[in-house]
């Protein structure tokens, strides 16, 4: 997979490390281990303002000025987060984040649910980037991010699903038909995000969030090979009017039957040609069998 992947910091310890320092480290390795590979990319990842001590955030910081890369963390995802950053930082945290020399290009924050005019003319204006997660933002009964609002102040916005324990299937079909009736319920407007303005969200936004837009994210000439073919000729996908009506509201992930990264045929026909299907999800209910256990010892 084409993927911008990275170790999650914390002020706590987590699996892959003790300490911040030896999180710093971790990062490091990981992104000189994979440095110049033509697939993954590496992110620094402060979790959130509310995990992540201000020494944390600096050093995140400035590691991902020295290689000139992406930082990524949550960021006012709920009400309550707005109220605890606020007693915690005597201030707005998107006047903390400025205040700090995070508010550049290099800057992606997920959910951004309770952010206001103010915060969003702010990132517009550094050129920062949002990821919309409607569904985990359901589940979790966070609240409704301003998406609307956001894109009309120029604010690119793309669309994701968070993690599996907040968003089960993660598939991103699905998550643009939510991302879209979503924002029509909070506005009481059926033609707010229309079907186009949430395939872009989908595809170009997030390549450009991603800091990919320069190589993916949209079919023309000179940009990698990253397609998939969906097949329509099922009963609930035909007949077609318009496609991207038909992309947002009615295909879901079983319906993409090919798949090629970065011009490599990965999948064809819904047969996956680079790993061995069964075998995998073998490997994963073995973990998963351990990961009951130790869930029930706990």
């Amino acid at each position: 997979m084409r993927c911008l992947v990275g170790e999650v910091l914390f002020d706590f310890p987590s699996p892959n490390f003790k300490t911040p320092a030896e999180g710093m480290s971790y990062t490091r390795k990981l992104i000189e281990k994979w440095s110049g590979d033509p697939l993954v990319q590496i992110v620094v990842e402060p979790h959130a303002l509310y995990t992540c001590s201000p020494s944390l955030l600096k050093n995140a910081k400035d590691i991902a000025r020295e290689y000139d890369i992406p930082i990524a963390m949550h960021f006012l995802e709920n009400s309550a987060e707005v109220q605890q950053l606020m007693d915690k930082y005597g201030k707005k945290a998107t006047h903390f984040l400025k205040d700090i020399g995070y508010l550049d290009e290099q800057l992606i924050v997920f959910h951004g649910v309770c952010m206001d005019e103010e915060d969003i003319r702010i990132f517009a204006d550094h050129g920062c980037k949002v990821v919309h997660n409607p569904e985990s933002n359901m589940k979790l009964a966070s609240g409704i991010a301003p998406v609307a609002q956001m894109l009309k102040l120029g604010l690119n916005v793309a669309l994701g699903t968070d993690g599996c324990a907040s968003n089960n299937n993660l598939d991103m079909f699905q998550e643009m038909d939510t991302a879209a009736k979503l924002a029509k319920v909070a506005t009481l407007d059926p033609t707010v995000l229309p079907a186009p303005a949430v395939v872009k969200m989908a595809t170009r936004n997030g390549a450009q969030a991603l800091g990919m837009g320069h190589l993916t994210g949209v079919l023309e000439a000179g940009k990698k090979a990253d397609v998939i073919l969906i097949n329509t000729r099922k009963p609930h996908l035909t007949p077609m009017y318009n496609a991207y009506s038909h992309l947002v509201y009615a295909v879901t992930g079983a319906d993409v039957d090919t798949s090629i990264i970065n011009g490599k045929l990965v999948m064809e026909n819904r047969r996956l040609l680079t790993i061995n299907e069964q075998e995998a999800m073998e490997r994963v209910n073995e973990i998963a069998l351990k990961v009951r256990e130790s869930l029930r010892k706990a």
